[in-house]
């Protein structure tokens, strides 16, 4: 792909490291942002600048926030007893966008993957087995995608807490085989975790 200007292609390269983002398509994007006031361009970069700058992380489930404690944790009307594990920020946004889980969320920061370097020391784990030793948390859900990763991920969780007095439970498998969560849709989504099953069960029908 040829370039009139080194501006343009500089740009157009960095666009298109973005997920799902190929050159021809960044290419579009740039030049769309080209056609805009020039006020448009600037308060798009001011607004990735300050995300990135001034973003946190919630010192208690992990999630993104504003403050140092995000707003589902800061919620005293959210059931503290009943605690949802997830792999990422993108799937607590979609359990959310359901209005069906009134609980509280861990946020793993992804799953096991060997494959890929990711072992149990990477994740956040160990904060979520510290939550479950205090007592305060009735019941653990698994909400990770449905892959071999996920399923992994899950067993060795169960493995650090199944000899505390807590209960576990999974998502129903109305999430497909080899789904990750954040593309299910929000009736399938929601009916998953109203319907949520034991976790032993799982492993016993495995």
């Amino acid at each position: 792909m040829e370039f009139a200007s080194k501006l343009l292609e500089k740009a157009v390269q960095e666009v298109s490291q973005l997920p799902g983002i190929g050159k021809r398509t960044a290419l579009r994007l740039v030049l769309h942002l080209l056609k805009q006031p020039k006020e448009q361009t600037i308060y798009l970069t001011q607004a990735l600048q300050n995300m990135r700058e001034d973003i946190k992380f919630c010192s208690q489930c992990h999630n993104i926030s504003d403050t140092t404690l995000c707003e589902i944790c800061a919620n005293n009307n959210r059931d503290g007893g009943l605690l949802c594990v997830v792999e990422d920020i993108r799937d607590v946004m979609a359990i959310e966008s359901t209005n069906q889980f009134k609980g509280k969320y861990h946020v793993l920061g992804g799953k096991i993957s060997p494959i890929d370097g990711i072992g149990p020391g990477q994740l956040h784990i160990s904060t979520l087995v510290d939550k479950v030793k205090t007592g305060a948390i009735r019941e653990v859900i698994f909400a990770l995608s449905s892959t071999i990763e996920g399923d992994t991920t899950n067993f060795y969780i169960y493995r650090q807490i199944k000899d505390l007095p807590v209960k576990t439970s999974t998502i129903a498998r109305g999430i497909s085989v080899g789904d990750e969560l954040e593309y299910a849709d929000e009736v399938t989504l929601g009916r998953s975790i109203v319907n949520r099953i034991p976790f032993e069960n799982t492993m016993k029908s495995n």
